[in-house]
């Protein structure tokens, strides 16, 4: 990366001209944006989702503007979308907000794109007020943007990848014989904070036979010595980018059989980041980890897919699944994170966030990944 590169911002206003284009190239008149990861990638605005509508309209034909109530408007306008030039309407309690965006589109809008996450309610009264418009989701648009990061996307994340790897380093301090999960979970969430997350998007905390269930969550168990506990904890930085990642850790010595367990997992997580390169299909990655956990026995305890990707939101595409053909690419930044379970014993999981590069992949989870043994 270039100091131009890094230096780029994080938001770049070309972005809803690559909107617009893809919009047309999928045929669409419009796309119509909710609060949410698309708008904030769109224009930065870190919009409230509310039963009020805040809409960014991308006509393909005209130019963008967003619908907001006048209550919200200053604070759009302070937002990096008020840098961008585009109208920003301010709407009043009795107003239509709805037939305000469609009166603004052009005429003989036939096809318009929704965001994935509106809710049905807004999506019905678009309906409503557009009733010759075929509707469609805008993320099967915006997906093939948002999946290829930046270099300021991926030093985004890398600093959010920073500030979770601080949180795991401190685990000792929390994760005792005696203290329940819950209680665990509740230092941990400040830790998340206090390293530089404005958000604690999810704890999890699963001692013993709960590590065996992957959304866990917490608990009142109490961790005794002896229990494998795995820890998958994530947040949102201020700049919107999401951290995920997931060690496991031990509260003494473990039962031997877990560290036999351990060990295969730990070298397939370490042979699918190796394997990462432009071209890799999704589904050729998870078969590298997943080959490796099969052939030693535990096939059947990994249950979930290797990854997903991850940037605005903590899911998004790519998917690292079976059977998905798709090639990765440089600038797209997944997790990478088998996992065994054993029902009603253990589990155990390991996560880093990996970006794929023109030279293969790179971790943006620094911590070791070797078993480490708390006291008990």
């Amino acid at each position: 990366m270039t100091d131009s590169d890094s230096a780029a911002p994080l938001y770049p206003a070309e972005r809803l001209e690559l909107a617009r284009k893809a919009a047309a190239g999928a045929g669409l008149d419009a796309l119509l944006i909710a609060p949410g990861a698309d708008l904030r990638y769109l224009t930065g605005y870190r919009a409230h989702l509310t039963e009020r509508l805040v809409c960014l309209a991308v006509p393909v034909l005209g130019e963008p503007f967003l619908v907001v109530p006048e209550l919200e408007k200053p604070g759009a306008e302070r937002s990096p979308l008020g840098a961008l030039g585009i109208d920003i309407v301010g709407w009043g309690e009795t107003d239509d907000p709805f037939a305000l965006v469609a009166g603004r589109l052009p005429g003989g809008v036939e096809r318009v794109a929704v965001d994935n996450h509106m809710w049905a309610e807004k999506v019905l009264a678009f309906r409503a007020a557009l009733p010759r418009a075929e509707q469609s989701l805008a993320g099967q648009v915006l997906l093939e943007l948002r999946m290829r990061k930046t270099p300021a996307e991926i030093e985004a994340l890398r600093r959010a990848g920073a500030a979770i790897d601080r949180v795991h380093r401190r685990i000792g301090e929390w994760v005792r014989a005696g203290r329940t999960e819950r209680e665990a979970a509740r230092d941990i969430a400040d830790a998340i904070i206090q390293a530089g997350h404005t958000t604690v998007d999810f704890v999890i905390v699963g001692s013993g036979p709960n590590g065996a269930s992957p959304h866990h969550e917490v608990s009142d168990r109490v961790i005794r010595s002896g229990d494998p506990v795995v820890v998958d904890i994530g947040g949102t930085t201020d700049d919107g980018y999401c951290s995920d990642s997931t060690r496991t850790y031990a509260v003494g010595e473990p039962p031997a059989e877990f560290r036999e367990l351990y060990e295969v997992l730990q070298r397939a997580q370490s042979a699918q980041i190796e394997a990462i390169r432009p071209g890799i299909t999704a589904e050729q990655l998870d078969a590298v980890g997943r080959d490796i956990i099969t052939a030693a026995g535990y096939g059947q305890h990994f249950i979930h897919r290797t990854g997903h990707g991850i940037g605005l939101e903590t899911h998004e595409e790519p998917y690292i699944v079976s059977g998905s053909a798709r090639p990765l690419e440089p600038g797209m930044a997944f997790s990478v994170e088998p996992g065994i379970y054993l029902p009603s014993r253990f589990g155990a999981r390991i996560e880093d966030i990996a970006v794929c590069t023109a030279q293969g992949g790179e971790r943006l989870n620094l911590t070791a990944r070797d078993l480490v043994v708390l006291p008990g």
